[in-house]
């Protein structure tokens, strides 16, 4: 059973999680930060520990990724004055949940829990998402078949008859 108390809301690891490259990752200063440390520490206890994190669980965002990301969230760091100077590393759900095995704290042990529910989470909603489009189509399907009786009635309707009617009310007496 999910205890109620949680270190980190999950609106905050949900809002971590990025789809890049077609992965589902959270970036290392979005994760030092949810592990309180800093992102140095974090990219220093990984690189001691390179052979736990081969390229499907963490990967280094090319310039262009980080230059694109860093537009999307409007940061205005400049290199020099505060910023990173080299990209960040994206961590897919194999690669947070190993993070555990290196970040031995307490925290990192709870707050890694927290991260791989919201994973779970995220991967059924997808699901769900998936299912209901699914579900949609099959009944446009079927009301496409449905709505196409309609109009071919419309049509029918609409063409003119072949035999001239005679004409049905009053008439004057030299209309013969």
């Amino acid at each position: 059973m999910a205890d109620n108390r949680s270190l980190v809301p999950a609106e905050r690891i949900e809002r971590s999680i990025l789809l890049i490259r077609g992965e589902k990752v959270m970036l290392d200063s979005d994760l030092a930060e949810l592990y309180g440390v800093e992102t140095k520490v974090l990219v220093q206890a990984v690189g001691r520990n390179k052979a736990r994190f081969p390229e499907d669980f963490m990967f280094r965002l090319t310039k262009e990724e980080f230059d694109r990301l860093r537009s999307q969230f409007v940061t205005s760091n400049n290199p020099g004055r505060g910023g990173r100077r080299y990209p960040p590393y994206a961590f897919t759900e194999q690669g947070v949940s190993m993070l555990s095995s290196v970040l031995r704290s307490q925290r990192a042990v709870q707050v890694n829990i927290e991260i791989m529910r919201a994973f779970v989470r995220l991967r059924e909603m997808l699901a769900s998402n998936r299912d209901l489009a699914r579900r949609l189509d099959e009944i446009e399907e079927r009301y496409d078949e449905q709505f196409k009786a309609v109009f071919d009635a419309i049509r029918q309707l609409m063409v003119p008859p072949t035999q001239p009617r005679r004409r049905l009310g009053f008439r004057p007496r030299d209309e013969s």
